[in-house]
């Protein structure tokens, strides 16, 4: 990242918490109204271009998932404000999804996000033999 730092400073690791609980209320256990009541900002700015800006619309949003739909998260890195989550969506498409979710968090809270999705191609359908997901460390 950025700052080039191999380790991350107690506010990163605050962030990087925050990001966690937050992805496993919303999409893990579903409780969306408790994610948005403590993980969210009252300014809440969304680049992805299937959503509104603000967090009221993520309970619709989780309300709608199917009952097969499942999140499993992954590695998570941050700099600064900046928090990034990679993860694996089942059941929200035809195929698996890897996702990398970005955020901004400023006083607790997260404040902004991108998000990046693309399906899941199986290890021994890929040219290098790899996974996308999870990363191996």
């Amino acid at each position: 990242m950025g700052s080039g730092q191999a380790f991350a400073g107690p506010l990163q690791e605050a962030n990087k918490k925050l990001v966690g609980n937050a992805m496993h209320d919303l999409f893990v256990t579903r409780d969306a109204e408790k994610a948005v009541r403590l993980y969210y900002g009252k300014t809440y700015l969304q680049h992805n271009p299937t959503m509104t800006d603000g967090a009221e619309d993520l309970p619709k949003l989780v309300a709608s998932l199917p009952a097969n739909f499942k999140y499993e998260p992954g590695l998570i890195v941050a700099d600064g404000d900046m928090v990034m989550i990679h993860g694996r969506a089942t059941g929200w498409g035809p195929k698996p999804l890897v996702v990398v979710d970005i955020f901004r968090v400023k006083n607790g809270k997260l404040v902004e996000h991108w998000d990046v999705m693309q399906e899941e191609v199986a290890a021994s359908q890929t040219k290098s033999g790899r996974a996308m997901f999870p990363i191996e460390r």
